[in-house]
């Protein structure tokens, strides 16, 4: 199920020469719930790629979305990013879950509109 969403997240930079993952500031990954190393999938909503990686936590109120390694090669900077979360949980507990998401504003500049956060 989905578990987290970061929604209209601009990459603000992109490195071929490093280990694969995707560095979010750790203030965005606290709001929503992702944990650092977690995997995720990431949608580039300005190429239609997809891809999975984890997520390394990028310095706080840095506003940082890297895509690193091999999946720099799926987007540039300046593209918009969906970054999702998923979670394996019980049949009982279904009914119940709601998504922590939030929309960012052109930059990253602000969360302009957030879910159950």
């Amino acid at each position: 199920m989905l578990k987290a969403k970061i929604l209209r997240a601009e990459t603000t930079d992109a490195r071929i020469d490093y280990e694969g993952s995707l560095a979010i500031d750790e203030d965005l990954m606290d709001k929503v719930g992702i944990l650092p190393y977690e995997k995720i999938l990431v949608g580039n909503i300005s190429n239609g790629e997809r891809f999975e990686t984890y997520a390394i936590p990028a310095p706080r109120g840095s506003k940082m979305f890297s895509v690193r390694g091999a999946a720099a090669h799926l987007g540039k900077v300046g593209d918009l990013l969906v970054i999702m979360c998923f979670a394996y949980v019980e049949d009982s507990q279904v009914k119940n879950l709601r998504p922590r998401t939030i929309t960012l504003a052109e930059k990253n500049s602000k969360i302009i509109k957030s879910l159950n956060v």
